[in-house]
């Protein structure tokens, strides 16, 4: 079933899509895909806050110089001035709707809001909602677009693949309804706010995590994919292997928390000289280090000497639930362990979100805009959101309406598939093989003979998923998983042809930074045939 007249496809409803959608549409006319899933994706579980330059002690070159510090020489040096001379107008933003960020009591404060500080920032500088700011944040803003007349939410379709015409441009979006029908959705211009590739791993920070499915849907449009292989994994999530993840804010380690092994002893101060508060590819390296160092399967975060009522008013959140799991953290220290938590790559944008496939779009996670480079530094992300989408939105609205263009090129045809039922077990049981050799060989610490290992496994998968794609009806666990598998593939190939160790992405093989200037890694789809 075919649906046109739309104007903006917007496909994500996390932070990034929402915003773009509330900046566009008191001007286009705005179609937002927000499947239910999308209230468990990574948008709302960022506990820390976004960093931005908001105190009188503050700057903007002090800003971008802790960012570049922390991406390891990989940065593209215009992304990140431009992000950050943005940030206190979205911030401006984010309060002028109604955010409930939390306030500083302090009288002699030089801004109104408490500002906290994480790992690689040289000053206090994350405004932030108690440890909850993501749930604030994306609460004030479905309000906002729930009440917006412009703004049509379509929550009962999930996109598996973008249209394109015979001209290479991007039309819209196939997607799939609650009983496996398919529709095609076509727009003047698309979207993508679909989140990151932590779900191509086994542990990560988000109950929910996306897999990579909206940066392989724009490479099969022939866009551009760069700096795959620099996946952050988060220092602190929450070890219980019986319970669900759960993310322990940088901002623990900000307002004084100490990392401990297993036998009690803190080992961060003789690693780096910022400790606990060192950027998180060398935090995460050190407690992987440490772990198999002394044979256990998580280390320690430590809070009991903050008091109790200091824990209970930064992070009331953490506490309570922590408490649920049975741990009293202001009696006794926190068990962590590293989970993959941000894809540093994605798809190649400008400082608009504007892809290499004319008239589409990234936004977010899913798209690699040059801000964080090897290593993304710690709320920085929410901020990019809110910069790129705005910057977006901007962008759109000085376009001329499409419908005075002349008429576009023929649509390609879809793909080709069957009438069966592929098994959901198959599916399952092919996609945890994925995870485990993406866990085991493609994780923090990478050897040669590992990733030559993990590209002969997953192409075998690919081979063996490919006759399912070929033969079954497409359903959104199929088209997600062959999304995924590509992606990881291109993954392994992007770290396999980075010949030195740089921010996240480390093999004692080649430990030392290549000679020469930092290049980013761009592949496309095609380079995997």
């Amino acid at each position: 079933m075919t649906h046109g007249n739309h104007d903006v496809l917007i496909i994500g409803g996390g932070v990034a899509g929402l915003v773009l959608a509330l900046e566009l549409a008191d001007q286009r006319r705005v179609t937002l895909l927000r499947p239910a899933s999308d209230d468990l994706g990574a948008s709302r579980w960022a506990q820390g806050g976004i960093a931005a330059v908001l105190s009188p002690g503050d700057d903007f070159d002090a800003h971008v110089a802790d960012t570049l510090v922390a991406g390891d020489g990989l940065c593209e040096e215009t992304a990140v001035r431009f992000t950050v001379e943005h940030g206190p107008s979205a911030i401006e933003w984010l309060l002028s709707l109604g955010v409930p960020f939390t306030p500083d009591p302090n009288p002699d404060a030089g801004y109104p809001y408490h500002l906290t500080r994480e790992g690689g920032h040289g000053a206090r500088r994350i405004i932030h909602a108690a440890d909850a700011t993501g749930l604030a944040v994306m609460e004030t803003l479905q309000a906002h677009v729930a009440a917006h007349p412009a703004i049509q939410v379509l929550d009962d379709l999930t996109a598996i693949g973008l249209i394109g015409d015979t001209t290479g441009h991007c039309r819209g979006a196939r997607c799939l309804d609650s009983r496996a029908q398919l529709h095609e959705l076509l727009a003047s211009d698309t979207a993508l706010a679909t989140g990151g590739a932590s779900g191509l791993y086994r542990h990560t920070t988000s109950p929910h995590p996306a897999s990579g499915e909206g940066m392989l849907m724009g490479a099969e449009l022939g866009a551009e994919l760069k700096n795959l292989e620099f996946q952050q994994f988060h220092p602190t999530c929450l070890y219980d292997p019986q319970g669900s993840p759960f993310l322990i804010s940088e901002a623990v380690r900000g307002e004084g928390g100490r990392l401990l092994n297993v036998l009690g002893e803190r080992f961060m101060p003789a690693l780096d000289p910022r400790a606990e508060l060192a950027p998180r590819d060398i935090v995460a390296r050190a407690i992987d280090a440490e772990m198999q160092r002394t044979g256990s399967d998580h280390v320690l975060l430590d809070i009991r000497h903050l008091g109790e009522a200091a824990i209970h008013h930064h992070f009331p959140t953490i506490q309570a639930h922590c408490a649920g799991r049975g741990l009293n953290i202001t009696r006794e220290p926190i068990p962590v362990v590293p989970a993959a938590h941000y894809s540093c790559g994605g798809l190649t944008t400008d400082l608009a979100g504007a892809t290499t496939v004319p008239h589409l779009y990234a936004i977010g996670e899913v798209a690699c805009t040059g801000l964080h480079g090897a290593n993304r530094m710690a709320s920085n992300s929410l901020l990019e959101c809110l910069v790129f989408a705005r910057s977006c939105a901007a962008t759109l609205i000085r376009q001329v309406d499409p419908d005075d263009a002349t008429a576009p090129a023929p649509l390609m045809p879809p793909p080709g598939a069957g009438s069966r039922s592929a098994d959901p077990q198959v599916l399952a049981d092919i996609r945890e093989r994925m995870r485990r050799v993406m866990s085991a060989r493609v994780a923090i610490v990478r050897r040669d003979g590992g990733l030559a290992e993990a590209a002969e496994e997953l192409s075998k998968l690919q081979r063996e998923l490919a006759p399912l794609v070929a033969t079954c009806a497409p359903t959104v666990a199929l088209a997600g998983l062959w999304q995924a598998l590509r992606l990881a593939r291109l993954t392994v190939a992007s770290a396999r042809a980075r010949r030195e160790s740089r921010g996240l992405h480390y093999n004692p093989e080649c430990p030392g930074h290549a000679q020469g200037t930092a290049r980013p890694s761009r592949i496309h789809l095609a380079d995997l045939d």
